[in-house]
C-alpha cells in the first residue's frame, strides 16, 4: 500500500491520495487553527472500522447470494480527555433492508467484528469497540 499526504494550501490543508490517485482531504479543528474543510483524521479511523467491517459483512452475505437493497453504518465514538485523545469506545450500529435474513446478518456481523476485520484488531487493544443491529 502507498499512499502520499501533501499540504494544499494553509497551515492544515491537506490531500491524502492513493496510488489509484483516490483523494480525501483532510483538515484540522478550528480550536487549533484548521478551517474544517475535510476529515480529521481520528474521524479517518472510525471510519475505516465501519468501511473494514461493512466490506467483510458485504462479503459474507455475496457468497451467500444475499444482497442488501440499503445498508448502513452509524458510528458513535468517544475519545479519551487526555493526550493522547484516543478511542475509549467505538460503537457501530448497523441498518440493513429487511429482505435479508437476520440470522444469516447477525452471523455475518459477529464473523467480521470477532475474526476478519482488520481495524477491529488494532483498536481493540485499547477501545471498547460494540455493535447492533437496528
Amino acid at each position: 500500500m502507498e499512499l502520499q499526504l501533501k499540504k494544499t494550501g494553509d497551515i492544515f490543508d491537506l490531500e491524502l491520495t492513493n496510488s489509484r490517485d483516490h483523494m480525501l482531504k483532510i483538515n484540522a479543528s478550528p480550536d487549533i487553527g484548521g478551517k474544517d474543510e475535510g476529515f480529521r483524521p481520528m474521524e479517518l479511523v472510525a471510519g475505516s472500522l465501519a468501511g473494514c467491517s461493512s466490506i467483510d459483512i458485504l462479503q459474507i452475505l455475496n457468497k451467500q447470494k444475499i444482497s442488501p437493497a440499503s445498508f448502513e453504518v452509524k458510528v458513535n465514538a468517544t475519545r479519551k480527555d487526555e493526550v493522547p485523545a484516543i478511542f475509549e469506545r467505538i460503537h457501530l450500529e448497523f441498518f440493513v433492508s429487511e429482505e435479508v435474513p437476520r440470522d444469516k446478518l447477525l452471523r455475518a456481523i459477529s464473523l467480521s467484528m470477532e475474526k476478519y476485520c482488520s481495524v477491529t484488531k488494532i483498536l481493540e487493544p485499547t477501545c471498547i469497540i460494540t455493535h447492533s443491529l437496528a
